[in-house]
């Protein structure tokens, strides 16, 4: 039986005019009643969604949002609108650079999602909850992006300056609000620098309030997600999370600063065209040891608009250099 959320979204699609959003509920209706046992109702609801599609030759929502002009299917409205912020990202898996085990792990989440309906039909569900772990600038609010725009879905990032606040009670109310529309319309959403929330219940600053508040955060992770939204949340601080979150996550992907190998990799995807044809590897990785592939990428891309300006084909080994140097004095001055 439908709840009341999704009939108020259903209503909603319907007022809006938004006939495939409102046929894409009623699908996530037919699969809540399979989940119960209610084969033939559900049966029935989708067939009556594929008619309802042939008859009006309507375009799927995943290649609607793919569209080159993306439409705000899933704009949030009302009070959600100051909650969260919704973008329509088409990053790739290859934008990203990463070692071969996140990659697999993460092709492996994004291959559960993209088999929901099998899995789901064998009684087991896709991972849903992903927590991502790591230094500034290594690719953490990245792979939120690429997980949305390999799966053509939209991403609400959650605005928790707006989320939390100093009353009672408030805080674990809009996280109700945000958790039924991750309920009701199929995204990823994206908690980043999530210890703001998920701190230690036994923290030395810890106050009652907080408390209720991860409280009622790990009480709404734990509900049934039949839209298979992806709940993702970021951190740079894993020491300050509750230890009680880690084991309501489906996967953890732990970033790190890049290695040799990775600095390499990052300096050849920004600069291919323009790196010397020598290039003493292992004096340039020494130089970008300790900064993120975010640093790196902006020093390259620093490097690259300099030689178009100037009409040049080539950096120079120092330019490069230089340019590493620049983001290491950077990143020490904003340690102080």
């Amino acid at each position: 039986m439908a709840t009341a959320q999704q009939i108020i979204a259903l209503l909603s699609s319907h007022n809006q005019g938004d006939e495939e959003q409102f046929l894409s509920i009623a699908l996530q209706v037919a699969a809540a009643e399979a989940r119960q046992g209610r084969r033939e109702v559900a049966d029935e609801l989708k067939t009556l969604v594929e008619a309802a599609r042939k008859r009006k030759q309507i375009k799927p929502l995943q290649q609607r949002v793919s569209d080159q002009v993306a439409i705000p299917i899933s704009k949030p409205r009302g009070e959600l609108e100051n909650l969260l912020s919704v973008t329509y990202p088409k990053s790739q898996m290859q934008d990203l650079i990463l070692d071969d085990a996140k990659r697999t792990q993460l092709n492996r989440l994004i291959h559960q999602q993209r088999q929901r309906d099998k899995l789901r039909s064998h009684g087991l569900s896709p991972s849903s909850r992903i927590l991502l772990v790591g230094p500034p600038g290594s690719g953490k609010t990245l792979t939120a992006s690429i997980l949305a725009g390999e799966l053509k879905l939209p991403l609400f990032t959650i605005r928790l300056e707006t989320v939390i606040t100093r009353y009672m009670g408030e805080t674990a109310s809009k996280l109700r609000l945000i958790f039924d529309q991750i309920a009701s319309v199929r995204a990823v959403y994206l908690f980043d620098e999530f210890d703001a929330i998920g701190g230690r219940r036994n923290a030395d600053n810890d106050v009652g309030e907080m408390r209720r508040v991860l409280n009622s955060f790990l009480q709404f992770l734990e509900e049934s997600n039949s839209t298979d939204s992806l709940v993702v949340a970021t951190t740079n601080h894993a020491e300050l999370l509750d230890r009680a979150l880690f084991r309501r996550f489906d996967e953890i992907v732990e970033y790190s600063l890049p290695d040799s190998k990775g600095i390499k990799a990052v300096l050849e995807v920004f600069m291919h065209a323009y790196l010397p044809k020598r290039m003493p590897w292992a004096k340039v990785t020494s130089v970008a040891d300790g900064l993120s592939q975010a640093e790196i990428s902006r020093a390259s891309s620093e490097v690259v608009k300099d030689l178009i300006l100037h009409d040049s084909k080539q950096a120079s080994i120092e330019q490069i250099i230089n340019a590493l140097q620049q983001r290491h004095a950077l990143k020490d001055t904003c340690q102080y």
